[in-house]
């Protein structure tokens, strides 16, 4: 028994320091992906900060345009309105400066009124224009 125990021996010491080494290997492993889970773990929370800051941005971003469209809107709508209004008075006005009708309903025109075309026509031109 003595000579197998000095034989086997040896063989049990090398498969220690082999099983040793292979748990040392194992465990600096195990450190090293720790290691990198604690990383990829920081570096997931300053995205995910980062990612809700954009969010924020983003709302922000959208209800600033939300408004200038609506400032928009009402800015379109007046301006139609008076871009009618003013479509209105050049027919209104061209009208005039085509006939020999007064511009305001009168009984009877005056003998001393006599039309301007020159001005009627300077008027037309700076409305349109406009």
């Amino acid at each position: 028994e003595k000579a197998y125990c000095d034989e086997a021996m040896p063989k049990t010491e090398a498969e220690r320091s082999e099983l040793m080494e292979d748990g040392s290997q194992v465990s600096v492993t195990l450190d090293q992906a720790t290691s990198q889970t604690a990383i990829l773990t920081a570096e997931a929370k300053q995205l995910q900060a980062e990612l809700t800051a954009i969010a924020k941005q983003q709302t922000e971003m959208d209800k600033i345009r939300q408004e200038k469209y609506a400032a928009f809107a009402q800015a379109k709508a007046d301006l139609t309105i008076g871009l009618t209004g003013v479509q209105q008075a050049l027919t209104v006005l061209r009208d005039y400066s085509a006939s020999d009708a007064p511009l305001v309903q009168q009984t009877a025109m005056p003998a001393l009124h006599t039309k301007i075309s020159c001005a009627s026509t300077s008027i037309i031109g700076i409305l349109v224009v406009a």
